[in-house]
């Protein structure tokens, strides 16, 4: 991400953060100093586009301002937020998968400080690993990013999406299958459906 993005980023979650006191008194700000660059994270491995990230960062939050209160120490923090970035994050790429439908492309974003060559290679590449990540099933993308990505302990993931410990090794199992046959096929040529 660019740093003129990064500093929007910033600005919306500083604002974000300003509305997260309510719900009953409960201070979201900590939470939000805490987590924010986490969740942040969380929804561009999820598939957010980084046009949207700021307004789905703060959709979390304002989720976490209403519900806070509800946490009741089943999970962590960290688990509680994953589960409302999987849900949001699905909500947000349904949403630009609509409206991408019924516009024309956006017009190229500007490249910064990088040489034209390192932002087309750079590009490639993140649009090939958005494009493996977007070809497996939801269920096995979640636990594939927990796992992998966050680094989350196995028992934590099944909790997070909801299944049982095997079904949730299962999963990543077939994720990393499904990963590794794309690769293959990216690098013989052809593309990674």
């Amino acid at each position: 991400m660019d740093a003129g993005r990064e500093d929007g980023l910033e600005v919306a979650l500083a604002a974000a953060r300003a509305r997260t006191i309510g719900a009953g008194g409960v201070d979201v700000g900590a939470v939000f100093d805490a987590h924010g660059k986490y969740v942040a994270r969380v929804l561009r491995c999820l598939g957010v586009r980084d046009q949207e990230l700021a307004d789905v960062c703060q959709e979390v939050f304002l989720v976490v301002q209403r519900r806070l209160h509800e946490l009741d120490g089943r999970a962590s923090l960290r688990t509680w937020l994953y589960a409302i970035c999987v849900r949001k994050a699905l909500a947000a790429r349904r949403d630009a998968a609509r409206r991408r439908a019924r516009e024309a492309p956006e017009s190229s974003e500007p490249i910064g400080e990088r040489t034209p060559q390192d932002e087309l290679e750079r590009t490639r590449r993140l649009a090939q690993a958005i494009e493996i990540l977007g070809g497996i099933a939801e269920d096995k993308r979640a636990v594939f990013v927990l796992y992998e990505v966050e680094q989350l302990p196995m028992p934590e993931v099944a909790e997070i999406v909801g299944c049982p410990l095997q079904t949730a090794y299962s999963r990543l199992y077939a994720a990393r299958k499904e990963i590794a046959e794309a690769l293959r096929r990216l690098r013989a040529g052809g593309r990674a459906e």
